[in-house]
C-alpha cells in the first residue's frame, strides 16, 4: 500500500500525470492516424500491387510489437518517461523516413519506415499502464480507461488533417504523400517533447519510492525477463494477458475485412466509413464506463462482458448479407464495445496481478502479445474469407472468444472478485 504520509503528494503527482498522459494520448493518436489513413493507398500507388498496399498497415503493427519489449525493459531501469518519449521519438523517425520514401517513390523504402512509425502505437498502448502506477487501488481502472478515451479525440481529427496537409505540401511543388507524414512527424516529435518535459517526477519511480518493495518471483527480482515472464506470471494475469490479446486479435480480424465484405455489394465508401467510424467510436468512447464497471463489479466480470461482446459481434456481423450496412454497424459497434471491455478490465487486472518491480515486463508482454495477435487476425481473416466466407470468419471469430467468456464466469462463479 502506499504510505499514508505520501499519500497527499501522491495524488497531487498522479493528477499530473493524468493530464500529461491524456494530452500526449491525443498527440499520439493523432500522428499515428494521420500516417495510416494515407499509407495503405500510397503503398499501393508507388507499388501498384494491392497487397504491397496491406502490408502498410502490418508494417506499422510489426512495429508497435517489436518495440514492445525494448520499451518495457527501459521503462523497468529507468522509468515511464524515458520509455513513452522512446516510443514516440521512433515513431517521429519513421514519420520522416516515410515521407521521405515517398518523395523517393520508393515502397521498398516506405515499408521498413512504416516499421519505425508503428513505434509510436506501442508509446500510445503504454500510456494506459503509467495512468496505473500512482492510481488507488478502487480507481485503477478508471484512470485507465480515461487515457483509452482520449485517443478518440486524435482518432477522429488525425485522418482529417491528412488531406490538408498533402495540399500544403503540393503548393509548395513537393509531392503530396510526403505531407501527411510530415504533419505526422511534428505531431508526433510534440507527443515526445511533451512526455520528456511533463511526465515528472515519473509515475514508475515515485511509485517504487512510496510502496515497500515486495520481493518478486516474476522475471528473477523485478529484473526484465522478455518472453520468458510468461512462466511466472499467475493463473490470474496470464488470464488479463490472454483477455486482451483475445479481445483485440477478434476485434482486428472481423474489422479488418467487413470493409471488404461490404463491397461485395457494392456500398459506398461513404457508407463503409460510417460503419467502421462507429466502431472506432465504440472503441474508445466507452472506455470511461467499462472503467467503472470494472472497479465496481470487478475486473474478471467485466472481463466476462468484454468476452460475451466479441461473441454477439461476431454473430450479429457475421450473419449480416453484404449491403445490410445497419446490421453489419450494430456488429462492429458492439466489437468495439467488447474490445473496450476488454482492453481496461485485462490491463487493470494484470497490473494489480504482478508486483510493481515486474509490471513494466508483464506489461510489455501484454502489448507484444497484443500486437502480435492483430497482426495475426488480420493476416488470417484475409484468407478465410477467401477461402470461405466472412460468415465463417464471424463463426471462427465467436468460437475463438467463447472459451475466455466461460474461463471468466468460471473464476467469477467461484470466488469473489474486487
Amino acid at each position: 500500500m502506499i504510505m499514508k504520509t505520501a499519500a497527499p503528494q501522491v495524488e497531487h503527482v498522479q493528477r499530473k500525470v493524468l493530464r500529461v498522459l491524456t494530452a500526449t494520448q491525443v498527440l499520439g493518436a493523432a500522428g499515428m492516424a494521420i500516417g495510416l489513413a494515407v499509407s495503405t493507398l500510397i503503398a499501393a500507388a508507388l507499388s501498384g500491387s494491392d497487397a504491397v498496399g496491406g502490408l502498410a498497415q502490418t508494417s506499422a503493427v510489426v512495429g508497435a510489437a517489436v518495440l514492445a519489449l525494448p520499451a518495457a525493459r527501459l521503462a523497468a531501469r529507468r522509468g515511464r518517461r524515458p520509455a513513452l518519449t522512446l516510443g514516440y521519438a521512433v515513431g517521429a523517425l519513421g514519420a520522416v523516413c516515410a515521407a521521405v520514401a515517398v518523395a523517393s517513390s520508393s515502397w521498398q523504402m516506405l515499408l521498413p519506415a512504416l516499421v519505425l512509425f508503428g513505434g509510436a502505437s506501442s508509446a500510445n498502448l503504454a500510456a494506459r499502464y503509467a495512468a496505473t502506477d500512482l492510481a488507488h487501488p478502487h480507481r485503477r481502472a478508471r484512470e485507465l480507461s480515461k487515457v483509452v478515451w482520449a485517443a478518440t479525440i486524435g482518432a477522429v481529427i488525425g485522418p482529417n488533417l491528412a488531406d490538408p496537409a498533402g495540399r500544403v505540401l503540393a503548393s509548395a511543388g513537393l509531392p503530396v504523400g510526403a505531407g501527411p507524414f510530415l504533419l505526422a512527424f511534428v505531431v508526433l516529435a510534440l507527443a515526445a517533447l511533451g512526455v520528456w518535459l511533463g511526465l515528472r517526477p515519473d509515475p514508475l519511480v515515485v511509485v517504487r519510492q512510496t510502496q515497500p518493495v515486495v520481493p518478486s518471483h516474476c522475471g528473477g527480482g523485478g529484473a526484465p525477463g522478455g518472453v520468458g515472464i510468461w512462466f511466472s506470471l499467475t493463473s490470474t494475469a496470464r488470464l488479463a494477458l490472454i483477455g486482451v490479446t483475445l479481445c483485440h486479435t477478434a476485434m482486428v480480424g472481423l474489422m479488418s475485412m467487413t470493409p471488404v465484405h461490404m463491397n461485395h455489394a457494392g456500398s459506398s465508401l461513404r457508407v463503409v466509413g460510417v460503419v467502421i467510424s462507429l466502431h472506432i467510436a465504440a472503441m474508445y468512447a466507452a472506455s470511461p464506463l467499462f472503467g467503472w464497471m470494472a472497479d465496481r463489479l470487478g475486473r474478471i466480470p467485466v472481463l466476462a462482458i468484454g468476452a460475451s461482446l466479441v461473441v454477439a459481434a461476431s454473430g450479429i456481423a457475421g450473419m449480416a448479407p453484404s449491403n445490410e450496412a445497419p446490421q453489419l454497424a450494430a456488429g462492429l459497434a458492439l466489437l468495439g464495445f467488447g474490445w473496450s471491455a476488454g482492453l481496461v478490465a485485462g490491463s487493470a487486472l494484470l497490473t494489480e496481478s504482478v508486483p510493481v518491480e515486474d509490471r513494466p515486463a508483464a506489461q510489455g508482454l501484454s502489448d507484444l502479445c497484443m500486437n502480435a495477435g492483430g497482426a495475426v487476425g488480420g493476416a488470417v481473416s484475409g484468407v478465410v474469407v477467401t477461402a470461405w466466407s466472412y460468415a465463417s470468419l464471424g463463426l471462427i471469430v465467436g468460437f475463438t472468444a467463447l472459451p475466455l467468456l466461460v474461463v471468466c464466469l468460471f473464476v467469477t462463479l467461484r470466488r469473489p472478485v474486487g
